[in-house]
């Protein structure tokens, strides 16, 4: 996804000196149109793709950790030995190249095939009796069917959705797919070929109405029992909808699902009145792509400023121009109080025209399912460190489970796209033994006009927060910080910056 950059720096044909390649550096060139890039760790040099397989982001001005290198638009990381994807965003690999040391030149000329090195795992490939079945089709249960099919688990593996759509790039639902901008086929997680490819048996449109714990199975409607030897519960969110009279007229959407989005955009048209019911993430990034498609967009929320009590007083008055200068009109500290066929009222008595209205007002995690079954819930499904819920072999991931972070110290329970694939990821190691512990920081980002947010750890609330830059500049950085430590930090243009946060809160440190 994403433009390939075109090729720069150095022709790495005709090679470079083996001594401007410093231990723990990194360096781009080109081998014909292919950006390369060559990292030393130590005496070794590593050669692999430049741009992230994810959104094409450039590795080169990313972070060197170990054998791996991260990149800084969205923080996938990628294995400088065999180019393997290790944490998502990004599920596919880079390829890595071959290097030639000669007179004290380092010449890359080709693509070689590296194979990750795999461990012998319970379930792994000739354990043909183990079931996995996956309740859920979106980030967790996606990632969680990869990472089991590529760490080579060989058993029966079923994956069930109520979604109608095969697994897709939620993400994008509130960004440049609604704006216009990404084609259809950047949505699919993966093609259609993919789930026969690997032996993955997908259910879609299919609803679990019951998970019989002591049995190992789950119950279908119709009443079709799935056996299982693993369980992963990822069920995911469902949008809060809005209580109020007209609520729940044709008009008025949420923004959740891939049908939500189609219906979005078959309702807009240049100059259609929308409004948006939330001044959340998904409510403004809705603004942003829809404003994009010259809709004439009212945005009403109950707060002072946008996103205030995620990013704080100063990003939430930035947020606030930066809609206002495309066009955006906002209604704070209002609700709403009503909707017809033709407006919105609000709790003041004003009226707004709407052809459209998109509710943004948060989601509630799905657990019915897992507290039926008698797991241990606690605004949200409780796991352990290695996603295990109370039940043995029944694991839990993505918007329900609620993890101990060990940076924090808390439980936590964070609806991020990347959060939910890590945590897919880990509980796949897991569900084939290999007892990785969830420790990954949450991350995400938001994309807003020509403006993308970075936002690394977690503060639900603070005391302070420090300012390092101007954000009407595009250069700036904040950190979210009580009882002497940063919780979290959010950037803009300073990927890197970003990247050093999340390695820092990883090795317990405070960034």
């Amino acid at each position: 996804m994403g433009d390939t950059p075109q090729p720069t720096g150095p022709d790495l044909q005709l090679g470079i000196p083996e001594q401007d390649l410093v231990d723990g550096t990194m360096l781009v060139g080109h081998v014909a149109q292919h950006a390369v890039l060559i990292a030393r760790r130590g005496a070794e040099l590593f050669a692999i793709d430049a741009t992230c397989t994810h959104y094409g982001g450039p590795l080169g001005e990313g972070l060197l950790v170990g054998e791996t290198v991260r990149c800084p638009l969205h923080h996938a990381c990628f294995s400088l030995r065999s180019g393997e994807a290790l944490a998502a965003p990004a599920l596919a690999p880079v390829h890595c190249w071959r290097i030639e040391r000669e007179n004290g030149l380092v010449r890359v000329h080709k693509k070689v095939e590296v194979k990750p090195q795999r461990q012998t795992l319970p379930g792994a490939a000739g354990e043909t009796a183990e079931r996995i079945v996956i309740l859920g089709g979106g980030a967790a249960g996606f990632a969680a069917a990869e990472m089991l099919r590529r760490e080579g688990f060989g058993g029966q593996l079923t994956m069930i959705s109520a979604d109608e759509s095969a697994p897709y790039d939620r993400p994008n639902l509130s960004k440049d797919y609604l704006a216009g901008a990404a084609p259809e086929e950047w949505i699919p997680l993966r093609p259609p070929e993919f789930y026969a490819q690997n032996n993955i048996d997908l259910h879609l449109d299919t609803v679990a109405t019951a998970i019989e714990i002591e049995a190992h199975r789950v119950r279908l409607a119709g009443d079709e029992a799935v056996p299982y030897t693993k369980l992963l519960i990822a069920t995911g969110a469902e949008p809060v909808r809005l209580e109020v009279p007209g609520g729940d007229l044709p008009h008025v959407r949420t923004l959740r699902s891939l049908a939500d989005c189609r219906a979005i955009i078959e309702r807009v048209k240049p100059g259609s009145r929308v409004v948006i019911v939330g001044a959340s993430f998904i409510g403004l990034e809705a603004a942003a792509a829809l404003r994009q498609r010259q809709a004439e967009v009212h945005v009403i929320a109950p707060g002072p400023r946008p996103m205030e009590r995620v990013l704080g007083p100063a990003l939430g008055e930035f947020i606030r121009a930066l809609h206002q200068s495309h066009g955006v009109v906002f209604h704070l500290e209002r609700k709403v109080a009503g909707v017809d066929a033709e407006s919105v009222q609000l709790s003041d008595r004003t009226r707004i025209a709407a052809d459209l209205v998109v509710v943004g007002i948060g989601v509630h995690p799905r657990v019915t399912l897992a507290e039926k079954a008698g797991l241990a819930i606690d605004r949200g499904v409780l796991v352990n460190e290695y996603l295990e819920t109370s039940a043995r072999d029944v694991f839990a991931a993505g918007d329900i489970a609620r993890w101990p972070d060990p940076y924090s110290g808390e439980r936590l329970r964070i609806e991020h796209w990347i959060v939910a694939e890590r945590q897919g990821q880990s509980a796949a190691r897991n569900m084939l033994g290999q007892r990785e512990r969830f420790a990954k920081v949450p991350f995400f980002w938001t994309q807003q006009y020509d403006v993308s947010i970075d936002y690394v750890g977690h503060a639900p609330a603070w005391e302070d927060i420090e300012q390092d830059g101007d954000p009407q500049a595009g250069d700036v950085a904040f950190r979210f910080r009580r009882d002497g430590r940063t919780l979290a930090v959010a950037t803009i243009s300073r990927g890197r910056e970003s990247l050093q946060a999340e390695v820092a809160m990883e090795q317990g440190r405070s960034p």
